[in-house]
């Protein structure tokens, strides 16, 4: 890790850049594929994963056969495992559920608002050099909870032409209604116009790399709505001398290992703490099986020593991670003050491998700074926020003259007339 002594701030906005290619380099690429996907559908879904996968398919959706070999093939350990996740997912998720709002804002008037499910979501798993089984879970789970109607799946299948077992298995706990193999960019277009085997969504969901999040913000421009821009993964530790060097160097290798254009950043105001993490890091790396992948991460991570909290604090709100892990003697100064974070992880014995499979929170977070902005994925992201009103005949009267004076001034006679009429009615 390269290591940076009180930098200048000036300095800490090409310091903390992401290693990520930029959106120009990316976006001709995406846009040709969504254009052949919106004129040629399955044709176009299948020359790019032919292209792109290496495999060719002739039917692209799971049958309930595969999902039953793949819940045959699941060790009974690993089941016990992913449905205890599954548990702690629904309980956090499920909590998160509010009462309708209702309020009479005045005699005559009354407003409330309810949510209710997004009907037809996608969700999108990164298959690629790691499966991500357990995002089916974190995506799944709460859009059953939310009652969405059709969750559809889409992963890539690998060359053999499958989808992982564990993520079929995944899916099939967690009620999804359709699973179909395709992976990439080609398959957020096919979410986004809809084929004749890939259902049309109104929300696609899911990390992946940095295509998918691009192909993802295309979508938006068709009038598909996306949960977030979350791209290759991050994390940022901040750690003094109590905390643990090789808990640290664990958990900085733990997204390294995701792929080469993960970020891992140390945080310290110890020099001596910085340089055991290193040796650590160095140490731990090499029993990895995944090192040649997280050695590239690693080259482009930074150990940041500072003067004191309050700058760290500014720097880490500036980086805004994806993840950020606190292991100091004053935790509760990072807790209370942090802005910008997707997901907080706090003392020596919260890894942020407990966020990924089986705490409760949800792993979907926003990348690339955008924790400025956005929230991870929750409950309300599966659900949409409906407003209602009604208002009596007593209301109007209260209310009308209000709407008549400002329909007015702002040269809208009709919007006058229709409140206007009905006073008018009333008096006779």
């Amino acid at each position: 890790m390269k290591l940076y002594i009180n930098p200048n701030k000036s300095d800490w906005p090409e310091l903390l850049r992401r290693p990520t290619q930029t959106v120009e380099d990316i976006e001709t690429t995406v846009n040709q594929v969504f254009e052949d996907v919106s004129k040629n559908g399955d044709k176009a879904v299948e020359k790019y994963t032919s292209k792109f996968d290496g495999v060719t398919l002739q039917n692209t959706i799971v049958s309930q056969v595969e999902i039953s070999d793949a819940v045959a093939n699941i060790p009974e350990k690993l089941k016990q495992a992913i449905q205890l996740a599954k548990s702690n997912i629904e309980k956090f998720h499920s909590a998160q559920k509010t009462d309708k709002v209702f309020v009479e804002t005045m005699n005559g008037v009354e407003c409330w608002q309810v949510k209710r499910p997004i009907q037809k979501v996608g969700l999108y798993i990164p298959g690629g050099t790691a499966p991500l089984f357990s995002t089916v879970l974190m995506l799944a789970v709460p859009a059953q909870i939310a009652g969405c109607k059709e969750i559809v799946l889409c992963s890539p299948p690998n060359k053999e032409g499958k989808i992982a077992d564990e993520i079929l298995y995944a899916a099939q706990l967690c009620g999804v209604t359709q699973i179909i193999k395709v992976g990439g960019i080609q398959a957020i277009a096919g979410l986004t116009f809809g084929t004749v085997t890939i259902p049309q969504v109104y929300k696609i969901f899911g990390p992946g790399n940095q295509f998918v999040t691009v192909a993802k913000q295309l979508a938006t421009k068709y009038g598909v709505a996306i949960d977030m821009p979350a791209g290759p993964s991050e994390l940022l530790v901040m750690a003094d001398e109590s905390a643990n060097a090789a808990f640290v160097a664990s958990d900085l290798l733990s997204q390294a290992e995701h792929g080469k254009d993960s970020q891992v950043i140390l945080v310290t105001m110890s020099r001596n703490f910085a340089d055991l993490v290193s040796a650590e890091v160095e140490k731990q790396l090499e029993a990895l099986p995944r090192k040649d992948m997280a050695k590239i991460a690693i080259s482009n991570s930074k150990s940041i020593v500072v003067d004191n909290f309050e700058k760290a604090l500014d720097l880490i709100d500036m980086y805004g991670p994806e993840h950020f892990i606190v292991a100091t003697n004053d935790n509760d100064f990072f807790v209370e003050n942090i802005s910008n974070a997707g997901s907080v992880f706090i003392g020596n014995y919260t890894p942020e491998s407990a966020g990924d499979y089986a705490s409760g929170t949800n792993h979907t977070l926003p990348t690339n700074g955008f924790s400025k902005a956005y929230s991870g994925v929750n409950l309300d992201s599966f659900q949409k926020s409906m407003t209602f009103q009604k208002i009596s005949k007593v209301g109007i009267q209260n209310i009308g003259t209000a709407i008549e004076l400002m329909a007015e001034a702002e040269g809208l006679q009709a919007h006058k007339n229709a409140v206007s009429l009905r006073l008018k009615d009333l008096e006779s």
